[in-house]
This record gives C-alpha cells, structure tokens and sequence, in this order.
C-alpha cells in the first residue's frame, strides 16, 4: 500500500524505490518469466519482468520510453529519473521515497536492479505514468493501456498533524491516522525527517500505537526543508504503508523551568523540571545571588526528567533559578530567570547509628549537614550514670570509625556536636544503641573470595589491647594451617608476598593475644591465593578501526529495531575505550568480545575479570564471570537483547531512537552509575559525528 501528498495529479504520485539485498545465509526468490504489452503490442524487454516475491516488477525504462517517456540513471546516488510531458519523478534504488516533483510518497516496494536494470512493481507503474496496467496470470502477461487511467489507489495512512508546508519552530505533536486498511497487523509507527536531496534521516519518533500523539523535539540543527514520513511496520519488520508532508524546519530554541513560581518561598527540596522544545544534549541548573551577582552552577541534568535540588544554609536569602540548555553542538539556550526566597532552616543529623541499634563491632559515624562545618565531636552519653566521653574531634564534617569495646558497653545516646564557621555550636539529635563491647578482632584490608595475586597488605582491627597477632591459611579441605605472618603490634599493617606453595583456596584468618593470655580469632575469610600469570583486558581491533568494524552491527540493529546506531556506537566507545580494553579471562587469557561490561554466561561462556566488592567499609577486587563470545557480532546482539527485553529498561526503549534522548533514558534506568554517563555518550556522538549513523532510507 501507500502512502501520498494530495493535490497533485495523480498519475505522477510516485515510483517505489526496492533493492533486494543477496546476502550470506538469505535465498534468493525463485523468479518467473512474464510478457510485456503496451498498447497492444508485445515488447521485447531485456530483461524481462519477472514474479518476485509474488509480486509483478517490470523495467522502468522500457515501459517508460515504450510510452514517450525519458529515462535518466545517476550513478552518484543509484538514482533513476523518469520524465514525461514536462513533469519529472525521481525514485532511488533501496529507498521507498518516491519524488513527485514536489509531492511525495512512500510505496511498499522499493526499485530493485535485476542484471543492472531498475525495476518497480507493476501497480507503481501504473501510478507514476498515468496509465492503466492489468495483470493476466492465465498467460502471464502484463498489459500496458496508455489511453486508460490507472484505477486509484486511496492512501492507507495519513499524517494529520503537522500540516504540510508547516513551519516548525519548536516541539510538535506528531498524529497519524489510518483511513484504510492495513495489508497486516502493524506492530510499530516509525516517524522519519527526511533530507528531500537523499532521501535519507532518522528516525525522530517511534511507538507501537499508530494513532497516538508522538513528541517530535526538532534538533536546531535542522534547517530548511524536510520531509515528514511516518511508516507503519509489521513484528516482522515489514512495511505495510506510509506517508509524507513536507515540513519546513526554522527552531527557535526555547527553555523553561517548571517546579517553581516567581517569588516562591523554598523552605526544603524543590523538584525542578526543564520545559524545552528541542532536542536538547543536557540542561544547566544554576542559582544566582542578585546582591553580588554571582552564579553557581547546580547541576549539568537530564533535559527530559527531573531534577531535585536541596538548597543549603549559605543560600538563605533572596535567589535566582534558571535552566539554561544546550543541544548537541554544545549552543546554549537561557530560560527565564526565576526570583526565589530561600529560607531553609539547619540540619543536622547523625550517621551510622539507628535507634535502637545493638553495636557490636566496628561503625562509621558521620553527620549530615547542609552548612559548613569548622569541626565536628562525637561523644556518647550514659544516661543511667550521667557519664559522658568524647570519642573523637574531627575537622571539618569528616567521619569517624568507632570501635567501642568492653569499657563502653551498656545503654548510651550517641550524638555529635557541630561547631560552625563563625564557631557557634549545634547538637545532633542523641540516638540510643545497647553497646556490646564484646571483645573482637576483625580483619581490615582482606575480604571475602579475593583473589591474592601479589604482594598483600594484612591489618586488623580491635576493641581491646593485644600483644601480638599472627596471620594464618587454613586450607579450605584439610584443614592444614599455615601461619604466614606473626607480629607484636596487633594493629600494624604487615605484608606477605604469596608464593607457588600456598597455591589454592583457604580461609585467611587472625589470631592475637590479649594481655591476659586469652586468644581473639577474626571470623574466617575465605580467599584464593594464585601465582600464576594474569592476563589483563585485551584489544579487539586497532582503535581507528573500530568505528568501521562496529558501524555496520549498529546500523543493522538500527533498521531491525529502531535502535539509535550512534548511541550503540557511543556506548561501545565508552565501555571498551575504543576496543581497547575488552574484559579476558585473568587465568586463561580468553578473549571475551564483551564490548558492553555484561555479567554472566554467553555464547562462549564465561570468562574470569575482576570487579569491586566492599567488605568492613573496606573496597576490593574479587573474581566474577563476564559473558563470552564467540565474535564481535554475538556481542552485539546480546547486549541488543539485553536492553529491548529488560523490564527496567522499558523507558529506555521509548526514547531509544534518539541518541540524546536515549543516553539519558539509560541513566534513569541505572544502566550506570556515573553521573555524567549521558553526557559523555552525547560528546562522543557529537564529536565524531556518529549521528550520521542513524540516516537512512525507509
């Protein structure tokens, strides 16, 4: 079926532009001889149309010149020319766009070459000559009549808003309705801005509803005039019809906050959400003092969620908001500057403890501020006995790590005394905790299933004094101990360099010696201890070369699912280093081809590579399993999968058409934890110009 401009005659309304593509592992469809007549007579065509597919193609160049029409083939862009009583339609092979001189359409089967020859589909014919065409599947005929007009086909789809010749200055609501039928069930809408010159642009809005109001945010990098295509895809990925307008793109730029009102007075966190109607790389918060005219810059955020902001103690006083954002070429955009009186009051709060809480080990305090702290004491009260003691100043608001023994036990208030700038003094709310005390020893620099590769630094932690301490290996199956490391000093920090002998899988332990003979043991940490040779992460390719050897995976998931192919790209880049650094297994020294830091089993397996653990505050390597592949290609389709089938990346695949819009749909779905994982995605797209990835043909 197809989809069309109306107003134009509609003989010329368009040729439908097809490739077939013959490649690896993709049978080519039997093709059948058929007979040509035009105006009664059969003509001899080189080659002849055929049945492909179960449908009719003929040669456009000899139906067009059997009919006084002229045919013109540009190399350049694979282009063929059609020109008839003053009137021109151009078609490119591979590409469903069909130019009217003017008006366009898309049709559902695009122009092929067969032996060099272009060819179109028998109805298309009918459509861009203005002549009436009929199929006899008796004697396998086609019958061009030039003195009958074609019977009219009524377009399918229809692109109610925007209008055509519409100006677009900004954020547009993009409708489609359907006035036919469909020739299938339609799974997908994807709406295309096409360059009028190529017949190629990318995808700007994507859904599985075809009636619903699609958001098209225009990239003020567009100018000028486009066309509007939208295209209704079957789950197969077949196209089952279309439309197009002609648009002209003249964005102004705008930006405002929502969130908050002139003159509001902000007493605790505001909610701030950017308003923009275009395609925006990312939107600068930033909070201004009228009296000294000094901004600071709050946040660089998502363009399309929200933004919380917690304002301090330093900015009491009379205010200024602004959003200002910028697009993909790093051009800024300033919203309106919002007058604001913040009046929030101090707060103060301990950290680490809980109400009610046993402490019975090690525990970090802190405190949460929101103004500036000269230094910080904590203490612990004793209700029933009145006592009270000082268990550490600090400067600053740093933290501190208290290990309270058995001279601390019993029922107590912990709290923290802040001594502010101008040296005035505030107290935490005091948090009851029953203290244990009870004696431990407790390991510090070693967690559990680390591998020890190299030289080891060992530490301990206590709540009491202790004479000596000594480190040992208990073998994990017999049982067999090994001391590796003895000392007087139960607290210093020793070193042990593994060697060949100690090869295999123990519990590390500690045990020290009280003054009074009594024995403190750690709890038993189980380790691996491996001489061996490491491997670290490898190269997958020369680093110039990786664009080119990933391109083409990403452009190919681009057409399959409507994937932004530069934001594949740009993730790559970043996860990999430009291929530089693709996880292999540190025992075996397999490459994994694992190109987007995926955990588990693939294809090929798993391979060994370490990753962070945290163990007694404590941060480490241990081993874990990253999926293996068997090429670069697994691994992109596996990570393809990943996100179109995971249910937290469900907005993810909302927004994944646009790779600006995409990179930070993937941060709100914790894809990762970097804050500026987005912004860094859409400069690597905007500084290599991976966004000419993403044009192409419908």
């Amino acid at each position: 079926m197809r989809g069309r401009i109306r107003g134009k005659n509609l003989a010329w309304i368009a040729l439908v532009l097809v490739m077939v593509l013959i490649q690896g592992g993709w049978a080519r469809p039997a093709e059948a001889a058929v007979r040509l007549v035009v105006d009664g007579r059969e003509v001899q065509a080189s080659p002849a149309p055929v049945i492909r597919g179960g449908r009719t193609l003929v040669p456009v160049r000899v139906v067009a010149e059997n009919l006084g029409a002229v045919v013109q083939w540009q190399a350049q862009d694979r282009s063929v020319t059609v020109v008839r009583g003053g009137r021109e339609v151009k078609m490119r092979i591979e590409n469903r766009l069909v130019d009217l001189g003017g008006d366009y359409l898309l049709t559902d089967v695009p122009p092929c070459l067969i032996q060099d020859r272009t060819f179109i589909p028998l109805r298309l014919v009918a459509e861009t000559l203005g002549v009436w065409i009929g199929w006899d599947a008796a004697t396998g005929t086609v019958r061009v009549d030039s003195g009958r007009q074609p019977d009219p086909a009524p377009p399918v789809l229809a692109i109610t808003s925007p209008q055509a010749g519409q100006v677009l200055t900004g954020a547009v609501d993009l409708k489609v309705s359907v006035t036919g039928t469909l020739p299938g069930e339609a799974a997908e809408l994807r709406c295309f801005l096409l360059d009028p010159a190529t017949g190629r642009g990318p995808i700007v809005a994507r859904g599985a509803d075809l009636t619903a109001a699609y958001r098209l945010l225009p990239d003020p990098a567009w100018r000028g005039s486009y066309l509007l295509a939208a295209a209704a895809y079957d789950r197969a990925g077949k196209f089952l019809a279309g439309a197009v307008v002609p648009v002209e793109l003249a964005v102004s730029p705008q930006v405002s906050l929502g969130g908050v009102t002139a003159g509001q007075r902000v007493t605790g966190t505001l909610t701030l959400s950017p308003e923009v109607n275009f395609l925006a790389a990312y939107v600068s918060y930033r909070l201004g003092d009228p009296a000294t005219g000094q901004v600071t810059e709050l946040a660089q955020a998502d363009p399309y969620g929200p933004y919380s902001w917690t304002p301090v103690w330093a900015d009491n006083g009379p205010r200024t908001l602004q959003a200002v954002a910028y697009d993909r070429l790093g051009q800024a955009c300033a919203g309106p500057v919002v007058p604001v009186e913040v009046a929030v009051e101090r707060q103060l709060a301990l950290r680490g403890v809980k109400e009610g809480a046993v402490v019975d080990g090690p525990v970090n305090l802190g405190v949460s501020l929101n103004f500036s702290a000269r230094q910080v004491q904590y203490l612990v009260r004793y209700p029933d006995s009145g006592q009270e003691k000082v268990l550490a100043t600090v400067g600053g608001a740093s933290g501190y790590r208290w290990f309270p023994g058995p001279d601390q036990a019993g029922r107590a208030q912990v709290l923290a005394v802040i001594t502010d700038q101008e040296g005035s003094t505030f107290s935490t709310a005091p948090v009851t905790v029953e203290i244990r005390g009870t004696p431990r020893l407790v390991p510090a620099t070693v967690g559990p299933k680390q591998v020890l590769t190299g030289e080891v630094a060992l530490r301990c932690e206590a709540n009491v004094p202790l004479e000596g301490i000594e480190y040992q290996l208990v073998n994990q199956k017999t049982g067999t101990v090994r001391v590796i490391v003895r000392g007087t000093d139960a607290r210093a920090s020793y070193t042990w360099k593994p060697t060949a002998e100690y090869a295999g899988y123990w519990n590390l332990r500690a045990v020290a010696t009280a003054p009074s003979g009594e024995k403190l043991s750690t709890p038993e940490v189980p380790v691996r201890v491996y001489t061996g040779k490491l491997y670290g992460p490898q190269p997958i390719v020369a680093k110039d070369q990786f664009i080119s050897l990933v391109s083409p995976l990403a452009r190919q998931v681009l057409a399959e699912t409507g994937m932004s192919a530069a934001l594949q790209v740009a993730q790559a880049i970043l996860e990999t280093g430009w291929g530089q650094s693709a996880p292999v297994d540190k025992y075996t020294g397999q490459l994994s081809y694992n190109l987007f830091g995926i955990k588990g089993e693939g294809p090929a397996g798993s391979v060994i590579a370490n990753t962070w653990e945290e163990y007694n505050g404590v941060v480490y390597y241990i081993d874990a399993a990253f999926r293996a592949y068997h090429n670069v290609g697994e691994s992109w389709r596996d990570h393809q999968q990943f996100l179109l089938t995971g249910s937290r990346y469900a907005p993810f695949r909302a927004a994944m058409h646009s790779g600006e819009q995409g990179a930070w749909a993937l941060k709100r779905c914790g894809y990762a934890t970097d804050s500026k994982y987005a912004i860094k995605l859409i400069d690597l797209i905007r500084r290599y110009q991976l966004d000419r990835l993403d044009e192409m043909s419908i």
